[in-house]
């Protein structure tokens, strides 16, 4: 009876089969630099309308570090405020673009703007919105004044990771963080003004999309970065020393991609004292994300089974070992606190049986990714006819190369396989990444998700990301001329042939 509740309070969104979009809010076009959740955001749930797609999947959408992958982010409930729409900061009135001196083109400008716009804020003392902005400080008082102290320090000593910051304040010492609260509460009023604006954004910009019939689908990094927030503040929660220094962090071990393993950083949670105190800290998490998206994928699921302990003084993930975690026990109590609660596991790479396990007692869905499929093993889980119903189903994610690109560079005997499984000869030309576009949509799995780059046809430099390399990523954006007269209505053709026109009630 445990697990049948569990399928009905996780699978709200779920409920039917259904095609989206994976296209995270910085891809978007705009005139500023990075996209954001302004008027491009509306145009392309339209977009998704009328295609047919009634999901609208993206990258997490925190505060990234310079590198500006949004997998290491500065906080777990802090939005990013790059993301923040400057156009709706003007039509408030709250912003004059002649006052920006920066180029319209680096983040400098949009930073500039939103400290033009919080002075406005506070200066116009408007009472409506001021009502409005106490009633979201209270609302998030869990984590934000801490996240905006962190914040405030972080910027007011150039950017320095919080490991790095006098001891004092390294070590939160009550004399100093009181002395800093005071020292920089026009910084703290910025950035707690940021934060109330990117949410009163984004509750709009949901409110619209699910209008729309659109559901919107985030993602959740199991881990966190060491220079956060969350650590930094919540450090009782992470395996750290006396001196807040990570005792062991995370990774996988080597394998065929890798002799080394990767040492990913992060460090890692001390589930005992989280157990004893009823998982908290995962409470307020999954409140942030409840708040923000309608489904939620949890990245690195396996990590809720058990994770790969690395000695912070190595430099590779060689000599570390796989340590159990509660994973079910904290299930549970996410799905006993949350009335509804659309979770996605996450599921790729070497999975053990006891990964499977407990994905499939909460019944959750995995991912199925189609450039996994074609190696030639009619046993391989990625062919389309191994998909379980129970499960979501993409051409490839961020982390992969475009459907065009990778179809482009197999190797022989793959490609091969790929052409006997569609029926065609070596010979014939294929229309790719389209036939794996179609492949996707006719899947059993419930849910289908094509990212952009693939609805668009787009080859290798139009990738999202390379996992193991840090330049030149999380950067592409798409234009509108891209898209070709007949593109949305192509797919949504597509789309109502597999049985993915989403019902609304």
């Amino acid at each position: 009876m445990m697990e049948e509740k569990h399928f009905l309070k996780s699978h709200s969104v779920l409920d039917q089969r259904r095609a989206g979009i994976l296209l995270h809010p910085t891809s978007l076009p705009g005139s500023f630099a990075g996209g954001d959740i302004g008027p491009e955001a509306y145009h392309f749930i339209d977009f998704l309308r009328q295609c047919g797609c009634s999901v609208w999947q993206m990258l997490p959408l925190g505060s990234t570090h310079e590198d500006g992958s949004p997998y290491q982010c500065l906080s777990v409930h802090a939005g990013n405020p790059l993301l923040i729409s400057i156009d709706w900061l003007v039509a408030k009135d709250w912003l004059d673009l002649d006052d920006i001196a920066e180029d319209r083109e680096t983040p400098a400008f949009r930073l500039s703007c939103l400290h033009t716009s919080g002075e406005y804020f506070r200066a116009t003392n408007d009472a409506d919105w001021q009502r409005r902005f106490e009633s979201f400080r209270h609302q998030h008082q869990d984590w934000l004044r801490d996240y905006a102290l962190f914040i405030a320090i972080k910027r007011a000593n150039q950017g320095k990771a919080w490991m790095q910051w006098p001891e004092a304040l390294r070590l939160r010492q009550p004399k100093a963080l009181k002395a800093a609260e005071k020292k920089y509460r026009s910084l703290i009023d910025q950035v707690e003004f940021e934060q109330f604006v990117f949410f009163t954004q984004w509750h709009e910009l949901r409110d619209y999309a699910n209008a729309q019939g659109v559901k919107l689908f985030g993602d959740m990094p199991i881990f966190v970065a060491q220079d956060s927030a969350d650590v930094w503040a919540d450090r009782n929660n992470f395996l750290l020393n006396d001196l807040g220094e990570a005792e062991f962090v995370a990774g996988v071990p080597p394998d065929a991609f890798s002799d080394e393993g990767q040492r990913w950083g992060n460090p890692l949670y001390d589930w005992p004292y989280m157990v004893a105190d009823g998982f908290k800290w995962w409470h307020h998490r999954f409140k942030t994300q409840q708040e923000l998206f309608d489904l939620i994928r949890i990245d690195h699921f396996r990590g809720f089974e058990a994770c790969w302990e690395i000695p912070a003084d190595e430099d590779t993930a060689i000599n570390g070992q796989w340590v159990k975690v509660p994973g079910d026990q904290l299930l549970k109590s996410l799905f006993n606190e949350f009335e509804s609660l659309s979770l996605v596991a996450e599921d790729l790479g070497l999975i053990t049986d006891e990964v499977h396990q407990l994905r499939d007692q909460f019944q959750l869905p995995g991912m199925k990714v189609l450039q996994f499929a074609f190696d030639g093993d009619r046993h391989n889980i990625y062919l389309p006819y191994n998909h379980e119903f129970n499960s979501v189903v993409y051409t490839g994610t961020h982390d992969n190369d475009t459907s065009l690109g990778w179809y482009l560079s197999l190797e022989h005997y793959r490609r091969h396989h790929l052409h006997e499984y569609l029926g065609i000869s070596d010979e014939q030309s294929l229309d790719m990444p389209w036939m794996l576009n179609r492949l996707a949509l006719a899947s059993a799995a419930r849910l289908a998700i094509l990212p952009m780059q693939d609805v668009l046809s787009l080859d290798s430099t139009h990738r999202m990301n390379i996992p193991g390399t840090i330049d030149n990523n999380w950067q592409w954006r798409f234009d509108w001329s891209q898209v070709w007269p007949s593109l949305s209505g192509d797919l949504h053709k597509l789309i109502e042939l597999y049985g993915r026109i989403a019902e609304t009630s």
